[in-house]
């Protein structure tokens, strides 16, 4: 037996024995129909549609209201006005993230309210682990470069106290030879 293949619906009908049917005609009740999705299930095994007023639509809804009166301002104003007047860095786009670059090749970039640099990799070592506020730099969840570290900060202002370790990792990027080459 299989529970109902979504997981936030096994979350929310996790009380109830929803079936998928696996083999066979299933033999204790419910006829065969299509559900939702097209597939041909019994009418047991998929959960009802949930009503517009439902108590999850109401908690998805304060959710939201949550997360935007807690979530932190967007750091690109203030790291943009922060970056753009060192000479030499250009704004750009990097996999849809905002990011800056020196001589066409990227050196920071703006991911999850954070500030994510490339400096040499003794150096992002000894960061990670004398600061709290500095994290290895995963994009999409994936696992980066020892060279990319993210420095998250409680205000955007504050990323002017990183602007020696961000002209370090604009001078690191320069020197660096392009793969290949």
């Amino acid at each position: 037996m299989r529970m109902y293949g979504d997981p936030q619906a096994q979350r929310l009908f996790a009380g109830f024995a929803f079936r998928v049917k696996d083999r066979g005609p299933h033999r204790r009740g419910g006829r065969q129909t299509n559900c939702r999705d097209g597939n041909p299930r019994y009418t047991a095994c998929c959960p009802p549609p949930l009503p517009a007023t439902s108590s999850t639509t109401r908690f998805r809804a304060r959710l939201r209201l949550l997360k935007s009166d807690t979530a932190t301002p967007d750091p690109k104003p203030a790291i943009d006005a922060l970056l753009l007047k060192i000479r030499g860095v250009e704004a750009g786009d990097m996999s849809g993230m905002p990011a800056y670059f020196v001589n066409k090749k990227m050196f920071a970039c703006i991911h999850g309210g954070g500030l994510a640099i490339r400096v040499p990799v003794a150096t992002a070592t000894e960061l990670q682990f004398s600061r709290s506020d500095v994290v290895p730099f995963q994009p999409h969840g994936k696992q980066s470069s020892r060279e990319w570290i993210q420095i998250n900060r409680e205000s955007a202002a504050d990323y002017e106290k990183d602007l020696e370790l961000l002209q370090a990792s604009i001078e690191f990027v320069k020197a660096a030879k392009a793969p290949g080459r």
